[in-house]
């Protein structure tokens, strides 16, 4: 059993209030540990440290910070098998995904060392000699991060990274539901050298979440959350004027072209839709399928969907867990019941499953509807589960009617385009409104590209330089010379 504490000062140690928290393995019931919850006045405690600590991490200079966070993405690696094992226990996705994540998280501290180490000013033209103007980049101070559930230790890299290499202090508030690994991160980089300060880890709920927000001696805040959450914090930020950056709810659209290539368009599909049990902000919640090639292409994803080995992650050969909290299954049954309800067609899945060891856990069935009506929920809401609804167009509507059905969403964060003809598929992805579009593949995260939202997904962008510079603000120096 893993218990934590926060990480406050470059020290372990318990909430002011002296809560905590059990966590619980999805998939067992059991106990894999305890967290202690953060309260605004940790919150208090910790913008404190940090803005006296933010400074002298400043002035350490951009190769000594890219030395010391190289190191900690070092450490992450060497201790990764533990990392992902605690992961696995307490989010639910299988063991060779936390891997797969963990290592990434490792990758964009890494690359954020390097990248701050480029970051230059610029020389500006002035229309009198004797005028000189410098423009240069600045840490913002302190930053604070929230981080979601549903990959937290590689989410919390794309937080961190960016801040400290961009010398700012920064603040995080890890979920209730997945901490602990996050906890084992945070020992890398304590290892590393990470100065006492300059790193806060707050494990916490709605109270620490909301002190965060309303700091005054917080610059920035930066989150991975739903769309209503995301509006919270803005609001609570609008009193300090403190910047935002947000990467909020999806709802993303997989449209598959009457010459897409049926069997690679669905395990794209599948993949996309039932990874960490659909519990993903650019997972695929609704196909659009020409109807010329939808009967053989919803058998294909009922096939991949029925060939999901689902059970303990830790466990040899399984290749889906459990989704992490009860409320995901709620919200996956009532978008099923409704399509249901509208003359859906239930193809595979559908229910949770129960028997044997599955009693203990929260396992659902990865579903596939076909014949799904545009107005449903499951259509226009976020599922957030493992739920992907299909609906059938006539390809006669061409790609402005089929980019106007990618479009009929209030969401804006990613999209999938699947055709033989890559000028069409090109031409559809082009008219796409959102943050990231795939052509022929399912992810769009790239880890030298922009990733975040159009329209209620949110705005601000991670990973690529333009996360860097999100994180730091610039400054205009204009000096007049005595003898030009």
């Amino acid at each position: 059993m893993t218990d934590r504490l926060l990480y406050l000062d470059g020290r372990w140690q318990a909430s002011e209030s002296g809560a905590t928290l059990e966590v619980r393995d999805p998939a067992t019931g059991e106990l894999v540990g305890t967290t202690a919850v953060a309260s605004a006045k940790d919150v208090d405690t910790a913008v404190q440290i940090a803005v006296k600590a933010q400074r002298e991490w400043a002035a350490l200079g951009a190769d000594r910070r890219a030395a010391i966070m190289h190191r900690g993405a070092s450490l992450i690696r060497e201790r990764i098998d533990r990392i992902a094992d605690l992961l696995t226990r307490e989010q639910g996705k299988p063991v060779p995904d936390s891997v797969k994540e963990i290592a990434f998280g490792a990758d964009v501290i890494d690359y954020y060392a390097e990248e701050g180490l480029r970051v230059g000013g610029t020389m500006r033209p002035s229309l009198r000699a004797d005028i000189r103007s410098i423009v240069e980049w600045a840490p913002i101070g302190v930053i604070a991060g929230i981080v979601p559930w549903n990959y937290p230790v590689d989410l919390y890299a794309w937080k961190i990274g960016p801040a400290l290499a961009g010398g700012n202090a920064v603040i995080v508030k890890p979920p209730l539901e997945s901490p602990l690994a996050i906890g084992l991160v945070v020992e890398c980089l304590h290892d590393a050298g990470v100065p006492a300060g300059v790193l806060a880890d707050l494990p916490g709920g709605l109270e620490a979440g909301e002190a965060l927000s309303s700091h005054p001696g917080i610059g920035m805040i930066t989150a991975t959350a739903s769309t209503r959450t995301g509006q919270a914090i803005m609001r609570s930020a609008a009193d300090t004027m403190k910047r935002v950056s947000l990467e909020l709810g999806g709802h993303s659209p997989f449209v598959v072209l009457d010459d897409a290539d049926i069997a690679e368009a669905a395990a794209a599909a599948a993949r996309r839709s039932f990874s960490n049990a659909g519990q993903i902000c650019i997972a695929v919640n609704r196909i659009l399928v020409a109807d010329s090639i939808a009967d053989a292409f919803v058998e294909a994803v009922a096939a991949e969907a029925k060939g999901i080995r689902l059970g303990h992650g830790v466990d040899a050969g399984v290749t889906g867990g459990p989704t992490t909290t009860d409320a995901v299954m709620e919200v996956a049954g009532a978008h099923i019941s409704d399509a249901l309800a509208h003359g859906a067609r239930l193809v595979t899945g559908g229910k949770r499953l129960t028997g044997g060891a599955y009693d203990a856990g929260r396992f659902f069935e990865p579903t596939v509807l076909d014949g799904v009506p545009r107005h449903t929920r499951v259509m226009t809401e976020e599922t957030f589960g493992p739920v992907v609804a299909v609906h059938r167009y006539d390809a006669a509507i061409g790609v402005e009617g089929v980019a106007a059905l990618a479009n009929d969403s209030s969401a804006g964060l990613a999209a999938y385009v699947f055709g033989g003809d890559l000028d069409r598929a090109w031409a559809v992805a082009e008219r796409i409104e959102a943050g990231g579009v795939g052509v022929n593949i399912n992810d769009i995260t790239e880890l030298q590209a922009p990733f975040g939202g159009w329209k209620m997904s949110g705005f601000g962008r991670e990973l690529g330089p333009e996360g860097l510079h999100g994180f730091m603000q610039q400054r205009h120096i204009r000096m007049r010379r005595r003898h030009p």
